[in-house]
């Protein structure tokens, strides 16, 4: 026998009946998502029915017809533990005080309100097990002589059970679909937002690593040429060099490889980019294609102007490439200035429009750019940030580090 209950225990309908019907936790019935300001409606919508169900109890007597109907409300927050009470008020109603024709209607309405709200909080085969004792119960109630109406009646309350069942089940599906999908939504939108960023990243890896490759190159000429520059030199020293320069072969193969698997346009697909990179040297020629695009520009430098470590040059120039390219998209025709400070240890730069003059037809592009300029400004250490103006424009400035020890190390842990 302990046998037995132990089978039966652990099947799994059990464990839903259980954790669903025979339970005292608490499990509010939660508000509309949309729109806010109706989002307690439905609460407001039982209360209100409470009080009338209370009110239309006829000669019924008054303390169980309140306490009957309070159950509506107490089921917004205790459905399962509400439904056995419900049953309670039920029985004690149709026995012990014989109810006229409107109190009948009354019973079971307010019973087939209480397996609604049931319907919307438990499980589909939860609920329709509680609607099937609570007609069991009236069967027995009518047979044992209660005055609980005609069998028409009790027909008629069957309907509303299953009736009461059968839209809190699908209301409750709608709202768990709305849940999923909103889930989805956002789910898809996080992978949507890590997806941009790796492909950025590895967009700005792809265009730096011919930077990398280029000092390597340097770094294998230079071990290899300079035991020649001195007469007999040590043998320790030519040993240290050689090294030097097959660890230097050695990273630039692997680069070359990873060089050209980031550049490949997929499994098979052949490299392609292999044009050097820009700098702000090419800066007056990006100028001059907006200004032919119809795009009024001016530009402005303060400081010393000087040479930068590649990967500042580079990350400045696609930063002002990609703010130029956003004007041009989104507000043809406006006054752009292009501000660019040398500091001591950093470059700063800022490019400002105003609003547009000119009807923004729809330019196909990656809607990328803003990603791609705070990543490219994140790599080498600096800030970066962009938004709106007060008279319609728009504003991107980014401040880069622009020391050789700082941004060649920015480069590296990069």
């Amino acid at each position: 026998m302990p046998e037995t209950n132990a089978a039966m225990a652990d099947r799994p309908s059990l464990r839903i009946l259980r954790a669903d019907l025979i339970t005292a936790r608490p499990f509010p019935m939660p508000p509309l998502a949309w729109p806010r300001w109706l989002r307690w409606l439905p609460h407001s919508l039982v209360c209100l029915a409470a009080v009338l169900t209370a009110t239309a109890a006829g000669p019924t007597d008054p303390v169980l017809a309140v306490g009957h109907a309070a159950m509506l409300v107490v089921a917004l927050r205790w459905p399962a533990a509400t439904w056995w009470l419900s049953m309670v008020f039920v029985t004690g109603i149709t026995l012990a005080y014989p109810p006229a024709h409107n109190a009948q209607i009354y019973v079971w309405m307010v019973h087939a309100g209480v397996l609604f709200l049931l319907a919307l909080r438990v499980r589909l085969f939860s609920v329709i097990t509680a609607a099937v004792l609570s007609g069991v119960l009236a069967v027995l109630l009518k047979l044992s002589g209660g005055t609980v109406g005609s069998w028409k009646m009790i027909t008629g309350a069957l309907a509303l059970f299953a009736l009461a069942v059968l839209i809190g089940a699908v209301v409750r599906g709608r709202r768990e679909d709305h849940a999923r999908l909103t889930e989805q939504i956002a789910a898809t939108a996080r992978e949507r937002a890590l997806r941009t960023v790796l492909e950025e990243r590895t967009r700005i890896a792809r265009e730096l690593h011919d930077v990398v490759a280029h000092h390597l190159s340097l770094i294998s000429i230079q071990a290899d040429a300079a035991p020649y520059r001195v007469q007999t030199p040590p043998p320790e020293l030519v040993t240290e060099l050689a090294s030097i320069r097959a660890n230097a072969l050695e990273g630039l193969a692997e680069l070359r490889r990873m060089l050209g698997l980031l550049r490949s346009n997929g499994p098979g697909g052949s490299a392609t980019g292999t044009s050097p990179q820009p700098s702000l040297a090419q800066l007056d020629g990006l100028l001059g294609n907006v200004r032919a695009a119809g795009l009024h520009t001016t530009t402005r430098t303060e400081g010393t102007a000087r040479h930068l470590p590649p990967g500042v040059e580079l990350s400045a120039y696609r930063i002002i490439q990609e703010a130029l390219s956003n004007v041009l998209r989104h507000a043809p025709g406006a006054e752009t200035s292009i501000e660019l400070t040398y500091a001591r240890d950093a470059l700063c730069l800022r490019v400002v429009n105003g609003p547009a003059t000119l009807s923004a037809a729809p330019i196909p592009g990656s809607g990328h750019g803003v990603i791609g300029m705070r990543e490219r400004a994140a790599m080498l250490g600096g800030d970066f940030a962009c938004g709106p103006t007060p008279d319609g424009g728009y504003e991107v400035s980014a401040a880069l580090p622009a020391s050789p020890s700082r941004a060649a190390g920015k480069e590296i842990h990069a």
